[in-house]
């Protein structure tokens, strides 16, 4: 069978997919979808409930303001599916997008390490540098496609679940209730949602967003006499917000502000910022002191065992905070929604969960709020010796400006890097690419990549100990600007310094060059 060429592939429908496929429209991109639809986890793994984590205005294309941007709510799901349609309806996307084609392998024909494609000369050397195997939903067959250069936009949410091991003979297999993975529960509609944990005794593992949402959705499906109260067993805490203000102030005076931003340590920043940063450490924990003085003030986390014992600031610096639906504590004060803390190893039984100490929880259902494993649905498709490349030992993806591996040529990967919106960061970090690929500018060499790769890197470890999400948070604006400055554009973007100093960022500041 005859393999079909073209310039550029990409894989993945969601909101990377979607941003590279407009930034390098002119190329006629082609770009794998697994499922029947576009949204990415927006659409396959998201509950009814669930709401975006930022106001909508912090949450957009910069050339496709929201109807509504000046709302200052929290979309639902629902409403973001929406905005993506019709983002990619706008920009004539669609046309590019084969649905369900689920790419299964990916085969290197480089022609080795003399040639220009591996040295990252131009990023579209005029051959194929990847082939890409392609299997439609409806056939056993593997269509192969080939590409001078491939945009990886899988995700690191959804698709592959992450499941806890359990000890011989108990495991899932020995409970005589219902088991299920927050993936497997976003598939069900509201009424088999409702009628799942309707008068069920329901066991949720987990703590942050996914796992809240779903508590809030069984406490509501059991309301009245017949009722029974939902179990959050919690492991890990973290920081959780109920609004965007703290002590009246908006959030974004305390961290996404360049003058915020100053007070964290940020790459290539030089001894004398270096020695500033520290000098002036003190300040900023008091800002982590003053938003945990807040969230203690607002939220009942003593009363629920819920408060954290690290710095809301290690929360924050890697995407950890969870929004709070309006009604969790209230559902809690009922009795609606109970919380187990516990540190201690589990196992099934036959009656439901069984901790280290030997206590029990009578269970019906059981949900996994487990979280993802990512780079597994990498590692399945991307060919040795490079499978090995795609994580150091810390656990984090070395990205230079978030997209390039400096290990993997013709390759680039949107949305591995979070920050407080993750639809900002994969954007400019496509306007970027596409610059790349036009030769609007030259990439550095392999070491100097590296080298700026690991100082992120470090500076992540440094700043929390969760680093291994690979978050950049906490000087967000410098790295926009280091990508500005290579797009050759100024790296200021408001109207006055006043502006520049004290006011937030977002994507409507990087619609065009100004």
């Amino acid at each position: 069978m005859a393999i079909e060429s073209h310039k550029i592939g990409i894989i993945g429908g969601g909101i990377s997919g979607l941003a590279a496929a407009k930034q390098m429209a002119k190329y006629e991109p082609v770009v794998f979808e697994a499922t029947g639809s576009i949204g990415g986890v927006w659409r396959h793994s998201s509950y009814r409930s669930t709401k975006l984590q930022t106001p909508r205005c912090d949450y957009e294309f910069s050339d496709f303001p929201w109807t509504q941007r000046d709302n200052m709510s929290f979309p639902s799901a629902q409403e973001v599916l929406d905005y993506l349609h019709s983002y990619a309806s706008h920009f004539d996307i669609l046309k590019f997008v084969k649905f369900n084609s689920k790419v299964v392998e990916l085969r290197f024909v480089g022609r080795g390490n003399d040639d220009k494609c591996a040295q990252y000369g131009t990023l579209l050397p005029g051959h194929p540098v990847w082939e890409v195997g392609v299997r439609a939903e409806d056939s056993e067959n593997i269509k192969w496609y080939s590409f001078e250069f491939l945009v990886i936009c899988t995700g690191k949410y959804g698709d592959v679940p992450a499941i806890p091991k359990f000890p011989g003979n108990k495991g899932p297999e020995i409970f005589k209730g219902k088991v299920m993975h927050t993936i497997d529960y976003c598939k069900l509609n509201e009424t088999e949602s409702t009628e799942l944990m309707k008068g069920k005794k329901v066991v949720v593992f987990g703590y942050k967003k996914s796992a809240i949402d779903l508590a809030v959705e069984c406490a509501e499906a059991n309301q009245g006499p017949d009722g029974q109260p939902c179990t959050m067993v919690v492991r890990s805490l973290h920081w959780t917000v109920p609004h965007y203000s703290v002590w009246g102030l908006p959030f974004y005076m305390f961290y996404s502000t360049r003058a915020s931003q100053f007070l964290h340590e940020r790459p290539n920043q030089g001894f004398l910022r270096s020695l500033l940063c520290h000098m002036l450490s003190p300040v900023r924990r008091a800002v982590s002191k003053t938003v945990e003085s807040y969230l203690t003030w607002k939220l009942p986390l003593e009363k629920y065992g819920l408060k954290p014992e690290h710095p809301f600031e290690e929360d924050y610096a890697s995407c950890q905070m969870a929004i709070l639906p309006e009604n969790f504590f209230s559902e809690a004060d009922k009795g609606s929604i109970v919380i187990k803390r516990t540190a201690a190893k589990w196992w099934f039984w036959e009656g439901g969960v069984e901790f280290e100490d030997g206590t029990r929880l009578d269970a019906d259902v059981v949900v996994l709020a487990t979280g993802f494993d990512g780079k597994r649905k990498l590692k399945a498709i991307v060919p040795d010796p490079f499978r090995c490349l795609l994580e150091f030992p810390s656990g984090m993806m070395p990205l230079y400006r978030g997209t390039i591996n400096p290990l993997i040529p013709n390759m680039a990967f949107v949305g591995y890097i979070e920050s407080v919106s993750n639809l900002h960061t994969a954007e400019i970090r496509c306007k970027w690419l596409s610059q790349l690929v036009d030769e609007q500018f030259k990439l550095p060499g392999v070491e100097r990549m590296l080298k700026q790769t690991t100082e992120e890197m470090e500076i992540m470890k440094r700043t929390t100990r969760f680093y291994k999400r690979s978050c950049i948070s906490t000087f967000s604006i410098n790295h926009s600007d280091e990508i500005c400055e290579e797009m050759g554009w100024s790296s200021y973007r408001k109207k006055n310094w006043i502006a520049e100093i004290f006011s937030p960022y977002s994507s409507q500041d990087y619609e065009k060059e100004k």
